[in-house]
């Protein structure tokens, strides 16, 4: 049994898109090969939201595949610990090295779907992430260096930035419910 699935299974749903991701992440444990790219329907992957040290901006690429302001992330690539596989993204996505997480669990969870496109010349048809969130905060001051086959700026936005620069209708809400935690945190902290 899949390590990340146990976890969905822990995991307590926000709302009612992540009762009904969790429910079909749970559906998808016996998918074959639902670590790795090679199926094509759906597999795991693991984003970063990475926040500042006043908890009022996040971290965020320019995606060039998507033409959108994005969080950091990547696919699984045969590895069961979607928090390994989220920290070594953002080193490579940003260079960043001085980063914590927020929490030991996800933020969030969320069902993507990935429009059909080209990478590296060859055509990656439409399929669904199955993606887990990590919260990290690390600080504005550090070194960041784009990863050029990938993304093409770095920059810390505002909460509102992020929402607005994001070109995918579809990341909004997730963005938004992400925040929303944020602030619920920072209340708490």
């Amino acid at each position: 049994m899949s390590k990340t699935i146990e976890m969905i299974k822990k995991y307590q749903p926000y709302n009612e898109q992540e009762e009904k991701d969790k429910q079909f992440f749970i559906d998808c444990e016996n998918i074959e090969q639902i670590l790795t790219r090679d199926n094509e329907r759906c597999h795991l992957s693991s984003s970063a939201f990475i926040i500042n040290e006043t908890w009022d901006k996040v971290l965020c690429i320019y995606h060039n595949i998507y033409k959108s302001w994005a969080w950091v992330g990547g696919h699984a690539d045969g590895d069961d610990d979607m928090m390994y596989v989220v920290k070594k993204e953002i080193g490579e996505e940003t260079s960043l090295k001085n980063f914590k997480p927020v929490l030991d669990m996800p933020i969030s969870i969320e069902s993507l779907s990935v429009i059909g496109h080209f990478k590296r010349g060859k055509y990656v048809p439409a399929h669904v992430h199955l993606n887990v969130t990590y919260l990290f905060q690390a600080s504005e001051d550090e070194l960041l260096k784009i990863k050029a086959d990938e993304n093409s700026a770095i920059d810390w936005l505002t909460f509102d930035e992020l929402l607005s620069r994001s070109t995918e209708p579809h990341m909004i809400p997730v963005y938004k419910k992400i925040i929303e935690k944020i602030e619920k945190l920072k209340i708490n902290r």
